[in-house]
């Protein structure tokens, strides 16, 4: 099977069993959506929304974090991976978009990755989730899935190198899902430690790239 015959299988299957898909964070704002996604590098988005409700009841907007000092939002934070350095991004977050923004979550990729604690990836599901434009963030989740069904070569050994292919040979349209496809995927079926190859719908035309299928 060529790669673009497994794409076409692949995305076939998503379009007809997950027309619908989501991220599975929860939240009420871009704001929001930005800190949940901030929040839950490295760590679970039950976890997340576990969390989230009473930070977003205590600060729901970027004028209410801005007042707050890192060491209040942790109390809300504390259980997350990194809660320190997450902390002090929301803060020091929500003060530059009350500063440099009027207090909005700007739409311009360039002008998102500014902000602390965004990077390229962050920015990318804000672009996809809240503004609906065709952007595709290779997470861990992403990444590993990409590799192991052999969407992308081996030479892309960056998220920036997946990132680049599956924008290129996935249509448009269906960037914006493929994304939480891959995800949720690598999530519960492909998953890191042990794949669930038994259960997998592409168990016949996977390749099964385990090796430097990881996100170091």
């Amino acid at each position: 099977m060529t790669r673009k015959e497994r794409y076409q299988y692949i995305l076939d299957y998503f379009r007809r069993n997950a027309p619908d898909v989501g991220t599975e964070l929860q939240f009420g704002s871009a704001f929001q959506l930005l800190c949940a996604t901030l929040l839950s590098a490295q760590c679970t988005d039950k976890r997340i929304n576990e969390v989230t409700p009473a930070l977003f009841a205590r600060y729901p907007t970027a004028r209410a974090m801005a007042q707050a000092e890192p060491e209040d939002v942790l109390e809300y934070v504390h259980s997350v991976s990194y809660p320190n350095a997450k902390s002090r991004h929301l803060v020091e977050m929500a003060r530059m978009l009350v500063n440099n923004y009027g207090g909005e979550v700007p739409s311009d990729p360039k002008e998102l990755v500014k902000l602390p604690g965004v990077g390229r990836k962050t920015a990318n599901v804000l672009q996809a989730v809240w503004f609906g434009k065709a952007t595709m963030a290779v997470d861990t989740h992403v990444y590993r899935v990409s590799h192991r069904l052999g969407l992308v070569p081996r030479t892309a050994n960056t998220p920036l190198k997946v990132e680049q292919h599956l924008m290129r040979d996935i249509p448009a349209a269906d960037i914006p899902s493929a994304h939480h496809w891959l995800l949720l995927h690598g999530r519960y079926v492909c998953q890191s430690a042990r794949p669930k190859c038994g259960e997998c719908p592409f168990d016949t035309v996977c390749p099964k790239r385990l090796e430097g299928s990881k996100l170091e």
